[in-house]
């Protein structure tokens, strides 16, 4: 309720917001300025007196109604005086319409806002419920940071202790070896999400880390530590393409983008977690085996959280098991998003199935064939002069 206009011109619609001012502040608008009053009544012109106040009126009903925070159940009053805390008028007073939030939306009658005011007002926690399931399954990519920096520091006291120092090839193989395994483990990714399920393909993946980390940890030899790390390798490889999938299908739509930044904070961690570990290895030649122990306690947590965490619904739709894809929906996201979810899901899977026939070749053809080549430069560059 504003004025825009001349409000001399509309002089009804300036009698109806001192009105609803004053059924809605606890406050008289008029006692702010009485300056004004003081200087107008010793004037001659009752006619002019009378303009001069209901543009004052009209500008302070104006000026404050925008000041004022969304989603404020005391400032919103009905035609039907509902919702009203505050500044009650009676029963038999005039009418006023709904007041406007400040996004532009009618708050309703029973004194919910928008999203945008019950953000202002409170804390929003709809991302609450799916954060511990998200954050269990980025203890994944703590894992993959780690291993990618475990062998910085300590490799010379490795190299010393395993008899290979002064080998480059070899210092450069046990460092970059465990790649190799990440790109065989992601190429099968696939076929054990799909007959396994993201939560128990998380689960199984992992025991190659710890077995891995185990086995670098007791290397008395070279190939040892290169089994070791091979073994992390095939572990990382499946982890990296499952947990940014497993987070999405989790996560509300809304909140979806915000966690899985979680996979990239994950590797950040880790990566700097290993070299700040790696600096003790300039005073203890032996360190890089208590570094490497260390490195298979996340997989323990990882292999145990995942046990309370819930499965994929999209998983779960699929393989047809409808009524836990329902009751995930409804633990993570909320009962009133159930319905849609699943609407969601069909749609989705639906898709996948009309695009059976697509191939490879495709990303050289327009318009995906710039997108591929922008990626692929840096990579090419390496193998040029």
């Amino acid at each position: 309720l504003c004025v825009r206009a001349n409000p001399v011109r509309a002089p009804t619609a300036t009698m109806a917001a001192r009105a609803s001012a004053a059924a809605v502040f606890p406050f008289r608008p008029m006692a702010l300025n009485q300056r004004s009053h003081r200087k107008l009544s010793s004037t001659s012109s009752s006619a002019f007196c009378s303009r001069k106040r209901r543009t004052l009126d009209a500008r302070y009903l104006h000026r404050h109604l925008f000041l004022l925070r969304p989603g404020r159940r005391d400032l919103r009053v009905s035609s039907e005086g509902k919702g009203r805390t505050r500044g009650e008028p009676e029963p038999g007073g005039p009418d006023t319409q709904t007041l406007l939030d400040a996004d532009g939306d009618a708050a309703g009658d029973d004194g919910r806002g928008s999203s945008v005011g019950d953000a202002a007002g409170g804390m929003d926690l709809g991302w609450l419920p799916a954060f511990p399931h998200a954050l269990t399954a980025s203890m994944a990519n703590f894992l993959f940071g780690y291993h990618i920096g475990v062998m910085n520091g300590p490799i010379e006291s490795i190299a010393r202790e395993l008899r290979f120092e002064g080998d480059t090839f070899l210092e450069g193989l046990v460092v970059s070896i465990f790649i190799a395994g990440a790109f065989i483990g992601s190429i099968g990714s696939g076929s054990l999400v799909d007959n396994l399920g993201c939560r128990r393909t998380l689960q199984i993946d992992t025991i190659p880390l710890i077995i891995g980390a185990l086995l670098s940890a007791h290397a008395d030899s070279t190939d040892e530590m290169l089994w070791g790390r091979f073994l992390v390798g095939l572990g990382i490889g499946v982890n990296t393409v499952l947990v940014p999938l497993y987070i999405s299908e989790v996560s509300p739509t809304r909140y979806r983008g915000s966690l899985g930044t979680l996979c990239q904070i994950g590797t950040c961690l880790g990566i700097i977690t290993s070299l700040c570990l790696g600096i003790l290895s300039e005073n203890d030649p032996h360190w890089w085996r208590v570094m490497l122990y260390i490195a298979s306690i996340p997989g323990l947590i990882l292999i145990f959280g995942m046990q309370f965490a819930v499965e994929s619904p999209r998983w779960l739709y699929k393989v047809g098991r409808l009524d836990e894809a329902k009751r995930v929906i409804c633990t993570i996201w909320g009962q009133s998003e159930v319905d849609s979810s699943i609407e969601e899901i069909q749609s989705v899977i639906k898709s996948n199935g009309t695009d059976s026939g697509t191939g490879w070749l495709e990303l050289l053809v327009e318009p995906h064939n710039k997108g591929c080549m922008f990626h692929c430069f840096p990579f090419v560059s390496l193998f040029c002069p």
